[in-house]
């Protein structure tokens, strides 16, 4: 069989008609990612804290064409995320993505002098809000579905002055790895997201003075997580890391 024949014969699988549930899709990569899904044909759930900001995510959607549904919902907060799937599960009966991208950060600051309330509420956020969802979406997924966990390439590399970001990114990569093993039987992929430094509003908080010049737009990111998410059925990706060309900032 020739070159020309055999890539003919593999197509990207089609993601018109699937349902994605999108956390912190409100701004930055999440709603980079909903936009990028949309565009390819999914109907899109958008969770967040912020209403307001909801609800512009919602409008800058509605130019695809497709179901939006956004839900204000706060992961640290179990009974939050469990309210989260009621409409979810009304309006579409099932899921088909889920991507794990609500997320924060904190001000560079050592161990030493980190303040406990921080180090909680960037945990809760970051790796029990993680699990908190992925544990009330299960349910509504079948085979051939996806889950995606944005993580940043601080799961794998260590930045001082952020150990609570690192300490949950770190620990949602166990969580991810450990979810993608379990779920193999199922016929559920799941997906490390690692991002370096992409021009999002996290480096307010992270390193105001950053060059956010040199930086990934969200975009970007979205693409990569488009382009996992085609595989044929018989492959996957298991980690996606996705770098800025300008290099090292």
């Amino acid at each position: 069989m020739s070159k020309k024949s055999l890539s003919s014969t593999i197509k990207p699988a089609s993601l018109a008609g699937k349902v994605a549930l999108i956390t912190g899709g409100n701004r930055g990569i999440g709603l980079a990612i909903a936009d990028a899904l949309a565009a390819q044909g999914c109907h899109v759930v958008i969770a967040g804290r912020d209403l307001e900001s909801l609800k512009q995510a919602a409008k800058r959607l509605a130019k695809h064409k497709r179901d939006v549904l956004s839900v204000v919902c706060d992961v640290r907060d179990e009974n939050s995320v469990n309210a989260l799937m009621v409409p979810l599960r009304d309006r579409f009966q099932w899921l088909d993505i889920l991507i794990n991208n609500a997320g924060i950060g904190h001000p560079n600051v050592s161990v030493a002098e980190l303040p406990v309330k921080i180090w909680k509420d960037v945990i809760e956020t970051n790796l029990t809000g993680m699990f908190l969802v992925t544990r009330a979406a299960l349910p509504l997924m079948k085979r051939g579905g996806a889950i995606v966990n944005n993580l940043s390439i601080a799961a794998k590399r260590v930045f001082p002055g952020s150990s609570a970001y690192n300490a949950s990114k770190h620990g949602a990569l166990g969580f991810n790895d450990t979810l993608r093993e379990e779920l193999r039987g199922r016929g559920i992929r799941v997906i490390a997201l690692l991002p370096g430094a992409s021009d999002t509003a996290i480096w307010e908080t992270l390193w105001p003075e950053a060059p956010r010049k040199k930086m990934m737009s969200p975009g970007t990111v979205a693409q990569a997580v488009v382009n996992a998410l085609m595989l044929p059925p018989d492959g996957t990706v298991e980690e996606s890391t996705i770098l800025p060309s300008a290099g090292t900032l």
